[in-house]
């Protein structure tokens, strides 16, 4: 996510959104290329008898609102400002409440409190945040700043308290243009916001002594304000662009390990480790000491191997001539270097190091690599001598243009259709290569019963799976799946 700056460098945004790099991470399209944009119905999967609570001011509410129009785009912005506004969308059982609560004072402790009692039902995402109401009612004054250090002090116990059960965000204050202020608001300055903000990062980070806080500190949107509140129209409300990413990001915080997209990088939590993996890292590392006894053993024989020279006559004397290295040796430095490879790919598709990206299939994307292949191609032709028609040379390219379509489908996000159409093109090759498929010509591997029924089992395999990937609906099954049923790719 753009506006995430990938995790403080090492991908912790599952857990805070302070981010320091702000000119990183503004532009909404640059966003779209590493957060999910949820759809409406991804949306209420993701939400299905759910509650999420809004508590704050004016900009707390724009949140809300931009929020809710993701689920349901014809909500309208409606009623008496100054009072709570619920949103329910009873099909899906989602409910998401705003509570006005501008300033943090003893309303908004109360509020908080009762839901900490065990006889109430507890929003599953509790969204707070309040500053800019304390400084233009007090006139920005010191003792007003020293409250709010007071009041949110008692309050954050019982935020740590329903982090435990809760996903507890407190949203930091966007700065404001001071230049567009109107008089009853010029009081109201980056400065003091700062001041607010530093407040309550630190009262928050320390409610507990010996362990991490629990409540999240959302920065999102006052670091894109860094770089958009020039388009507001007050100079304190974000643009409505801006605030609509803010609402995208924090849909992503909570979606996201949920339907677990393949293809977004924000707010996945680090999948553990499955026993299939253990058990593989277990047996490389096995396999990695035992090349290692195995190379020292033969090092230290190689050693005591060396010709040595005879002190009276001069000559070399030649030792007994290093034995073979043995087959095992070999199998364990295979496994060492299959290990190696292994644990490369873990590191960039399951560790969660590297940022990835949404596809947005183009037909330019798609169609360019192939065509600047295919004109570099025509420089380096060969003659052959073969006249047949489908010699091995000609199978040998049509299987490395199938290679390059297939490496060129995964990076744009092509036709999953025309995508399975050549992968069973290729299977069908290799197959034929392995001399598991003869078609008359040469003794296969098998006989033709087995090469048959391996045959009818590879197409109906991925025949099922085309339909299967093409007509899926439910993005968190699919996405469960698909890195399973992708491994066969890469072992053809």
């Amino acid at each position: 996510m753009a506006a995430l700056a990938y995790n403080l460098g090492k991908r912790e945004i599952n857990h805070y959104f302070s981010v320091r790099s702000a000119k990183a991470m503004i532009h909404v399209n640059t966003f779209s290329r590493v957060a999910d944009f949820l759809e409406r119905n991804e949306a209420k999967n993701c939400l299905v008898d759910k509650h999420i609570a809004f508590i704050g001011d004016s900009r707390i509410r724009q949140l809300f609102y931009s929020f809710v129009k993701i689920i349901n785009p014809q909500f309208k912005e409606e009623g008496n400002k100054h009072e709570n506004i619920p949103f329910e969308d009873k099909i899906a059982s989602v409910k998401v409440d705003f509570l006005w609560h501008p300033e943090v004072n003893g309303s908004m402790k109360q509020c908080i409190k009762v839901w900490t009692e065990d006889s109430v039902a507890k929003p599953h995402v509790i969204v707070a945040g309040a500053a800019t109401w304390s400084i233009k009612i007090h006139n920005g004054s010191n003792e007003a700043l020293s409250q709010y250090k007071m009041n949110i002090t008692s309050i954050a116990p019982l935020l740590e308290k329903l982090a435990k059960t809760s996903d507890v965000y407190w949203v930091l204050q966007d700065p404001v243009y001071e230049d567009l202020l109107s008089e009853n608001r010029k009081m109201i300055t980056n400065e003091k916001i700062d001041a607010y903000n530093e407040a309550a990062v630190s009262i928050l980070n320390s409610s507990t002594r010996n362990s991490k806080s629990n409540v999240k500190m959302f920065s999102v949107s006052k670091l894109i304000a860094q770089e958009t509140i020039m388009e507001s129209l007050d100079g304190l409300h974000l643009p409505e662009s801006s605030r609509e990413t803010s609402a995208m990001i924090l849909m992503n915080v909570y979606c996201n390990k949920i339907l677990k997209p393949v293809d977004g990088s924000c707010c996945q939590p680090r999948p553990p480790l499955t026993l299939i993996q253990k058990l593989a890292a277990c047996f490389f590392t096995l396999s990695i000491i035992g090349y290692l006894i195995f190379y020292i053993i033969h090092r230290n024989a190689h050693r005591k191997n060396k010709p040595c020279t005879d002190l009276e006559s001069g000559e070399e004397k030649k030792n007994i001539i290093n034995p073979p290295v043995s087959p095992l040796e070999i199998l364990l430095q295979s496994f060492c270097k299959l290990g190696l490879i292994m644990a490369y790919f873990y590191m960039c598709d399951r560790a969660n190091l590297f940022m990835k990206e949404n596809k947005f299939y183009t037909h330019s994307t798609f169609f360019i690599p192939i065509i600047y292949i295919l004109v570099l191609g025509v420089f380096y032709n060969e003659n052959t001598k073969e006249t047949k028609v489908l010699n091995r040379e000609q199978t040998d390219e049509w299987k490395g243009w199938m290679q390059l379509v297939i490496l060129i489908y995964h990076i744009s996000g092509a036709s999953t259709v025309v995508f399975h159409g050549m992968l069973f093109a290729f299977i069908y090759l290799a197959l034929q290569k392995r001399q598991i498929l003869s078609e008359g010509k040469g003794e296969p591997l098998f006989s033709n019963k087995v090469s048959n029924f391996l045959l009818f089992i590879s197409v109906v395999s991925f025949l099922t799976y085309s339909i299967w990937a093409s007509s899926c609906k439910n993005k968190a099954e699919c996405n469960e799946l698909h890195p399973s049923v992708s491994v066969v790719q890469v072992i053809i």
